[in-house]
């Protein structure tokens, strides 16, 4: 695999140190603790090692089953702690952990991934875990790329403050049967890609090529297609200053993708996260979805192995494959815990082999634990295989997403996933929704820069 650089003093190098990843292939507040009375700042107590933790997911809903398995097992093996167990969806987390930063309530041991973590760790919100990894037994057993990763997202300092659990990448789902009954070619190609959305599309039989996110997590999955189709490989310039996100190829890239919407995709992925356009997806009557691993097994239950394939993202026209990175997940120590001690221990059994493997066969993501990344599992889910081969065979490079900035997570999102809407509905140009983006994206870099010079 390729990696792409930037060149702005620490940051450059920071960042490419992150982008090694890409070559192993994202409530209400509740006592925490003992007393539940930590804020952000507050530093907290290790403990006696017993007791009861609380434990926030960041991805509530989706993998609350998986992860009451995980504590069933730890409770089983820790018989003096007991973890309470706290789902939070994805689009929500942020808000929740932000909030209970300014007025208490946050957990001893959450979610932690690398898109949020420069914020949090800004805030003073989280633990160093340096030292507790280095003498625990997961020291050494753990993806290097994936920490490394965790580490440069952290911000300028050069600190651990989550401990991967996943990684995870982005895939193509294509419908086996629908492709061979009309003919089409696996879309591999993004001239394929195109071609097969507009001939799968008969809207008067609610039929569709394709499946497009506007709702929360929308920046993500375009920002993907841009750079897919471009072909740029950085996400800065040569000068590590400025974005390449409004240069004019990838101002071309997403006037194409964007006037897919209603054209081949229905109307009500404008409002579609990703539970709805998956859901929508698996409902049998869409060609394509762009999504990630991580709904492999939703589609496998939906529609079975035979019917649907999930493939490396399409290759451009040099035959080259272009894609953005996809962040690592991890769980995160918070300091205003009163019980980090016992903490600690659930988030050492969680990242332990048995675990961690479980955990990521349930979930359809690579494992950080690299003896379970050694299981079987793995080379029978097809998505899994694939992709880990295509981000090692030399054929993809990895534009880097700059989740080191503080900011990072609030451009991408609530900033910017309204303006992406009026793209799609035509009430907004590409260029001027790159352009606004682009200059939230360069002050965020420059003040960065600054501070980390």
């Amino acid at each position: 695999m390729k990696i792409s650089n930037r060149t702005s003093s620490r940051g450059g190098r920071r960042t490419s140190a992150a982008v090694a990843l890409g070559a192993v292939l994202a409530l209400t507040a509740t006592a925490c603790g003992d007393d539940g009375s930590g804020a952000g700042g507050d530093k907290g107590a290790d403990g006696s090692g017993k007791g009861k933790i609380v434990f926030w997911d960041n991805n509530g809903g989706v993998r609350t089953e998986i992860w009451k398995e995980v504590i069933a097992d730890f409770e089983k093996a820790n018989p003096d702690i007991k973890v309470e167990y706290v789902g939070i969806a994805s689009t929500e987390y942020q808000s929740k952990v932000d909030t209970a930063l300014q007025g208490g309530g946050l957990p001893d041991v959450g979610g932690v991934g690398a898109a949020m973590l420069a914020g949090f760790a800004a805030q003073g919100a989280l633990e160093p875990l340096d030292e507790r990894l280095g003498s625990s037994s997961l020291n050494g057993k753990l993806n290097k790329d994936m920490v490394e990763s965790l580490k440069a997202a952290g911000g300028g300092d050069d600190k651990l403050y989550s401990i991967p659990t996943s990684a995870n990448n982005g895939v193509l789902y294509y419908r086996t049967d629908l492709f061979k009954k009309a003919g089409l070619e696996e879309p591999t190609t993004w001239e394929r890609f195109y071609r097969a959305a507009e001939k799968l599309t008969n809207s008067g039989k609610n039929e569709f090529g394709y499946t497009i996110r506007g709702g929360a997590g929308s920046i993500a999955q375009a920002l993907d297609a841009m750079y897919g189709q471009s072909g740029i490989t950085s996400f800065w310039d040569s000068s590590g200053e400025k974005t390449t996100v409004n240069d004019p190829k990838n101002v071309a890239a997403l006037e194409k993708y964007a006037a897919l919407y209603k054209k081949v995709t229905p109307a009500a992925d404008l409002n579609n996260d990703f539970t709805k356009m998956v859901a929508q997806w698996d409902s049998g009557t869409i060609g394509m979805l762009n999504h990630n691993l991580g709904s492999y097994q939703d589609h496998v239950k939906a529609l079975g192995v035979e019917k649907f394939r999930g493939i490396p993202q399409p290759v451009g026209s040099s035959g080259k494959r272009v894609q953005v990175s996809n962040p690592v997940d991890g769980l995160g120590l918070f300091k205003s815990g009163k019980n980090k001690d016992a903490a600690w221990k659930f988030i050492e059994f969680a990242t332990s082999k048995a675990e961690n493997s479980k955990f990521n066969e349930a979930a359809g993501q690579v494992p950080s634990n690299t003896d379970a990344a050694k299981d079987a599992w793995i080379s029978k889910a097809e998505p899994t295989k694939l992709a880990a081969d295509a981000l090692s065979d030399g054929s993809t490079t990895i534009v880097q997403l700059p989740y080191y900035l503080p900011d990072w997570n609030t451009i991408s999102k609530a900033d910017n996933e309204p303006n992406f809407q009026k793209v799609l509905l035509g009430k907004m140009s590409a260029k001027e929704f790159l352009d606004t983006m682009a200059d939230q994206l360069n002050a965020a870099q420059e003040e960065w820069n600054q501070q980390n010079g």
